[in-house]
């Protein structure tokens, strides 16, 4: 006889922490994380493993993201617990019963994943879950994402200076890149971030510049050469065919 009830209770004991996982991660998106990094970061604290990385510690580094980890950390124990019962019930009578029981369990959470995984779920689902974060909890939060156009052609980049490198021993008034439309967020030297550096501050070898601007631009900046004038003058002057139609867009 197939354990009907502890089979259910299985299923929907996994839905629901399937879906505890993606409330964390709509609240650690909306904390200024991005999409993949929130994903596997609510799935970690869910689960309890692997939540010692030193990505983990950078997620914990504000109240909101602690209170977001803390809550998963906790529901996380009391779904595990629960698990464990409705396995064992499972298979308790033997024989055909038991391969019937796992049948049913391996279909039901293949199904289940794949619903969690569909576009048009995730479009259902999450605004819901973003309307409900803001009228039921305090966060402070902000879809970073959205607010500076990650979504879109916009991104940012790290680059890595090495001795000889076009960014070595050079400053962000000597290098221009705003003329090409791209913006320096960041340095980070021994493991100190210097953030919004002044236009004078002299970027070394071994530090680590974080720039913001299109995809297409950082990847060249990533293998630009020293010396390289040439493709300066030409990103300025793509920046600058950009600024005019977007000017003329805006004056439409």
């Amino acid at each position: 006889m197939v354990a009907t009830y502890p089979v259910l209770s299985l299923l929907v004991i996994f839905a629901l922490s399937m879906l505890v996982v993606r409330i964390g991660s709509v609240a650690l998106q909306l904390t200024g994380l991005s999409p993949d990094v929130a994903s596997f970061q609510s799935a970690s604290a869910f689960s309890g493993a692997g939540y010692t990385t030193e990505e983990a510690e950078h997620v914990v580094s504000t109240p909101e993201r602690r209170a977001v980890v803390k809550t998963l950390i906790r529901l996380g124990s009391v779904g595990l617990v629960s698990v464990i019962p409705s396995i064992v019930l499972s298979f308790n009578d033997g024989g055909e019963a038991n391969l019937l029981n796992l049948i049913y369990i391996v279909s039901g959470v293949v199904l289940l994943v794949l619903l969690a995984r569909s576009r048009w779920f995730n479009r259902l689902v999450t605004p819901a879950i973003t309307w409900s974060l803001r009228r039921t909890t305090d966060l402070g939060i902000r879809d970073y994402t959205k607010i500076i156009g990650l979504q879109r052609e916009y991104r940012i980049a790290e680059i890595d200076v090495r001795s000889g490198d076009w960014l070595a021993n050079a400053t962000p008034s000597g290098l221009g890149l705003g003329d090409e439309g791209v913006l320096i967020l960041g340095i980070v030297r021994r493991d100190i971030y210097v953030g919004a550096p002044d236009s004078d501050t002299r970027i070394e070898p071994g530090d680590t510049v974080v720039l913001y601007g299109k995809e297409d631009r950082l990847q060249e900046l990533a293998g630009r050469e020293a010396g390289d004038d040439r493709a300066h003058a030409d990103a300025v002057e793509e920046h600058e065919r950009v600024l005019a139609e977007q000017e003329r867009l805006v004056e439409q």
